[in-house]
């Protein structure tokens, strides 16, 4: 896929002790744990057919105060997968209405993806036997992250006023799949939001491998924030993921990790959104 254009040792023995349907329950979280179903603010909501993924998606679209009413005015946009009416699309999507409104958020386009088979959108292929027991089908992330970069963000910047300021926000599994696009496509979104991933996937390759990839290069102009609740297959390596980019994050990337030891994997994403989301889109 072609760059866009750019403006001590840690103890891994909990992890290797984890059974299969705590994995799971983690990697679920999001759905499993939500609280009662939250009205949206008005948006729109599309249907397309990717051929990438050879299925319809249905696609959630929230637009500032006063779209419509400037027809000049483009705005930042931010990209979130679990983004259906029934997952985090309302949450996240009144939280930015509110910040705009009260002043603490830069009006923005928030287009929430809604899932269809989620472990195998946001996770690339394992060579880890419990990680298949978690997740049957697997793998499909190679084809979700196309299907975002070659179908929906042209159609997104072809059908509304947006810049190409593009961001991407995420938690757990979905936190996994961003940061799997951070390192392998990082100049695909220019602020990147991973909360609580699910780095052990894989054996946690992406942590593992992180160095490697940031010595590559390609990662000026991207502002990662990362943080993580306090779970003993989360903790572990978003702590690891911490000290490698202290001590070889690339030159140009903006990064901030902190970790919430106060929080829970299944309550950290409504904890902390809003928080981060005006710090990283702040009204200046």
């Amino acid at each position: 896929m072609p760059a866009r254009r750019r403006k001590p040792p840690i103890d891994r023995t909990p992890m290797r002790r984890l059974a299969a349907p705590l994995l799971l329950a983690l990697l679920c979280a999001c759905q499993r744990s939500a609280p009662a179903p939250e009205t949206p603010p008005p948006h729109a909501t599309f249907t397309m057919e990717s051929q990438e993924i050879g299925e319809t998606r249905v696609i959630n679209v929230y637009t500032p105060p006063g779209y419509a009413e400037d027809a000049d005015a483009r705005y930042p946009v931010l990209y979130m997968p679990d983004g259906g009416v029934g997952e985090d699309f309302p949450h996240i999507a009144n939280t930015i209405d509110a910040g705009i409104r009260a002043g603490e958020i830069t009006p923005l386009v928030l287009v929430g993806i809604e899932n269809t088979e989620r472990r195998r959108d946001m996770t690339g292929p394992t060579q880890v036997e419990k990680d298949r027991e978690v997740a049957p089908v697997t793998g499909g992330s190679a084809a979700f992250r196309a299907f975002i970069a070659r179908e929906l963000m042209p159609r997104i910047r072809a059908d509304y006023r947006v810049t190409a300021d593009e961001g991407i926000i995420g938690e757990s599994a979905a936190g996994l799949f961003i940061m799997e696009t951070f390192f392998l496509e990082p100049q695909l979104f220019d602020r990147v939001i991973a909360i609580s991933p699910a780095l052990w996937w894989n054996d946690h390759e992406l942590v593992r491998r992180a160095e490697e990839r940031f010595a590559a290069g390609g990662f000026e102009g991207v502002r990662l924030v990362l943080t993580s609740a306090d779970e003993t297959d989360i903790a572990p390596y978003t702590a690891e993921l911490g000290e490698v980019l202290e001590r070889a994050a690339p030159p140009g990337l903006r990064w901030s990790f902190t970790p919430r030891t106060d929080l829970k994997h299944a309550t950290i994403y409504r904890a902390v959104a809003p928080g981060i989301l005006r710090d990283v889109y702040g009204s200046d």
